[in-house]
């Protein structure tokens, strides 16, 4: 298998290297010091198979890969914490953690063989999509835009205690007790927002910085007390009080 080894660190390339250099059904062609040098060379070779460190100087692994049009088998070579760990798993995508450990690569070139045998990568590609998609870091915004009458008004998000979805509609609601109709559903807007803003139920999202109080409820709930003029009491829903309960650290 043609194999590219795409890391800043000169060090790691090397011990990779070494350890590759064992199996006689993986050749290495190439090396990159980093993503827009991978980017070039995974473009222009066009491997089996690349060993990708994340983060780099030019392009981090996630912004090499979301740029290449022909899609290798990607092992991604990293010192990232457990929880990133977490979802390269449940992406299945194999990664390697450094120090790479003989006995660890072993598993990852078995896995790779077995890949290659079937001959078929799609599934493998799109859950590398997905996993660029999760890490991908989110704009950053600072205020809501709604309309009010004629005019369009943007709300800083400092400003903002909880979004709130009733029927067809979601309503923004202020510290100060103001009320208004947004553009947005509830999902987008999970998406959009920064992390201090916590979805707790299918229904609501709050400003976690503006919570009063939490009061333990019914069948392992919540009711969220909030800071605003109406102290206005928001019910977790159940599938969503680890949301509340990880910020929270309780």
């Amino acid at each position: 298998m043609k194999t590219i080894l795409i890391d800043d660190e000169p060090l790691a390339i090397g011990r990779l290297k070494r350890l590759l250099a064992k199996y006689e059904d993986f050749e290495v062609i190439d090396e990159a010091k980093n993503g827009q040098d991978g980017f070039e060379k995974v473009t222009f070779h066009q491997p089996d198979v690349i060993f990708l460190d994340i983060e780099m100087p030019v392009l981090s692994g996630f912004e090499m890969l979301s740029r290449l049009e022909f899609m290798p088998y990607v092992v991604f070579a990293t010192a990232y914490d457990q929880y990133a760990i977490r979802a390269f798993e449940e992406n299945s995508i194999d990664y390697l953690l450094k120090p790479i450990e003989a006995e660890r690569l072993e598993k990852t070139i078995e896995k790779l063989r077995k890949l290659k045998s079937t001959a078929n990568n799609s599934s493998m590609n799109l859950s590398l999509l997905k996993l660029i998609e999760q890490f991908k870091p989110k704009k950053e915004i600072h205020s809501i835009s709604v309309k009010y009458g004629e005019k369009i008004l943007f709300i800083p998000l400092n400003e903002i205690s909880f979004f709130e979805a009733e029927d067809k509609y979601v309503f923004l609601n202020t510290n100060d007790g103001k009320q208004y109709l947004t553009n947005y559903t509830i999902a987008s807007l999970e998406e959009k927002l920064p992390e201090n803003f916590v979805r707790v139920s299918r229904s609501s999202i709050i400003n976690s910085l503006l919570i009063k109080e939490l009061q333990k409820h019914f069948n392992g709930k919540y009711l969220v007390i909030m800071q605003d003029t109406r102290a206005s009491k928001i019910e977790t829903g159940s599938t969503y009080s680890d949301n509340l309960k990880k910020l929270m650290e309780i």
